[in-house]
């Protein structure tokens, strides 16, 4: 009886169930695109971060460089010159660790055994300064004695070629990291993957093989299996990685050992990837870390997504803050709305429903029925809300809007040393800007939650509904009559 009584007065009331059903539709609608989108959002920034930290780090270790080893990192170069017209081509090459202050090998193993870290991992930053040419007269050195070098290049230092006062050379200026090869999962080569070749085997821990960025070695026209000469040692390239998104993290990465040796950095680190055993506890990690290794700097991954500003930042605030409360203003108004025109509803069949009283009909069985057509009026609007909302979603990603992320750069601090935000990373010290693509992924939660609000959305209705059925009587339908 129940549900036969049900069908003839949906079906005999299909305009009233309607209304009710597209104000429940539209706010699940809002609900799953805003939802999508700050989903979108997550996933955009977390891909931004990944080209900076690296896949599988949580946090990592440095030590901020202080005013004077700045100083005593700027390089001097000078070139014995020979007598007038007697041209000698010469080159120097300096190799400078940069960033951070350096850190001890065991201070890897101290942040290892600390409590709730799964995994640490050493890496070393260093900076390549080449500079090859022909001297005809004087001495020259980069401080500016003896017509000295142009300054402009990347990070500062001297790039290009530059003619003049007894000189004709040029400068080449690249990033190389030092990687902990026994230990793939962490470390900055993680935010790129090998398009052409192979990556580190952990047996070459002192290999003389290196792994070049692919728009590094698009420049200098290197393939597989070319040598690669650094600070005159020889290094074999075995594969060719391409970042993620964004920068690549480095020019050229090579073993660990082999970058201390380069560097005169013997048992050295300039950053600590870590990675915790639990996700959720990573400020109770970051915190022992902070409070048991003295005189480091710890930087979380929510650290560094406080720098990303532009675009994203702004649309990722907006969905977060503005989207979601008005999508909880757009759904109490679809609730509210729902349970005035159900209760309105109910009046308009006051004599219906005191007629079944007047029959026997107990309130309880008419509050039922009430809330019964009100819930499937809500089941309808979920469906209806579900459609809108994955067309939505749909029409996001296929557009795909562009965001631009903005990545601050600066000197010293928990991640600016290293330039854009890497920790630690090669000397990048001006802002760059990232291109990243938004999509609006549907998550099953987030459909789960739509059938949870048209479920609630009937409920609501109902209960408006069945309180204003309760309170009438059979009277009430022969005051109906006359």
């Amino acid at each position: 009886m129940f549900f036969t009584y049900l069908r003839r007065e949906l079906r005999r009331r299909r305009k009233a169930a309607l209304v009710v059903a597209s104000g429940l539709a539209l706010g699940i609608a809002l609900v799953i695109v805003v939802n999508s989108v700050s989903n979108g959002m997550g996933k955009a920034q977390d891909k931004v971060l990944q080209s900076l930290y690296g896949l599988g780090t949580d946090m990592t270790v440095t030590k901020a460089a202080s005013a004077s080893t700045g100083d005593a990192q700027r390089p001097r170069f000078r070139f014995d010159a020979q007598n007038d017209g007697d041209d000698s081509a010469q080159s120097s090459d300096r190799v400078m660790v940069q960033g951070f202050q350096t850190l001890s090998a065991s201070t890897v193993t101290k942040v290892g055994s600390q409590s709730g870290v799964a995994d640490a991992v050493g890496g070393l930053s260093l900076q390549v300064l080449k500079v090859s040419g022909q001297f005809t007269r004087g001495q020259f050195q980069q401080d500016g004695s003896g017509g000295g070098f142009q300054r402009g290049g990347e990070n500062g230092w001297p790039q290009g070629e530059v003619k003049g006062g007894g000189a004709d050379f040029d400068v080449n200026n690249y990033s190389v990291y030092g990687t902990d090869v026994t230990k793939p999962g962490l470390g900055p080569l993680t935010s790129s993957k090998i398009t052409s070749g192979r990556t580190f085997k952990a047996t070459e821990t002192d290999a003389k093989v290196v792994v070049a960025d692919s728009a590094y070695a698009k420049e200098k026209k290197y393939g597989v299996g070319s040598t690669v000469t650094i600070k005159g040692v020889k290094f074999t390239l075995i594969g060719i990685a391409t970042a993620d998104s964004g920068d690549a993290a480095a020019n050229l990465y090579i073993p660990l050992k082999q970058a201390q040796s380069l560097g005169d950095a013997k048992d050295k680190v300039t950053t600590i990837y870590v990675k915790a055993a639990d996700s959720k506890k990573i400020d109770s990690v970051k915190s022992a870390i902070r409070k048991n290794v003295s005189g480091t700097t710890v930087t979380t991954s929510a650290d560094l997504a406080d720098t990303v500003s532009g675009s994203l930042s702004t649309a990722s605030s907006l969905a977060t803050s503005v989207g979601k409360w008005l999508s909880i203003a757009v759904l109490v108004a679809a609730f509210l709305v729902a349970g005035l025109l159900t209760s309105s509803a109910v009046s308009r069949r006051v004599r219906e429903f005191g007629t079944l009283k007047a029959l026997g009909w107990r309130s309880g069985r008419v509050t039922r029925q009430v809330v019964g057509e009100a819930v499937v009026n809500g089941l309808v609007g979920g469906a209806l809300g579900i459609a809108l909302g994955l067309a939505g979603a749909y029409a996001v990603t296929a557009i795909s809007p562009g965001l631009q992320a903005e990545l601050g750069g600066g000197t010293g601090g928990g991640f600016g040393g290293g330039g854009t935000g890497f920790p630690g990373g090669p000397g990048r010290r001006t802002a760059k800007t990232l291109q990243v693509a938004l999509t609006a992924p549907v998550s099953v939660t987030t459909i789960v939650l739509a059938v949870g609000l048209a479920v609630a959305g009937g409920l609501i209705a109902g209960a408006f509904g069945g309180w204003r059925a309760s309170r009438l009587r059979p009277a009430d339908a022969l005051r109906r009559v006359e």
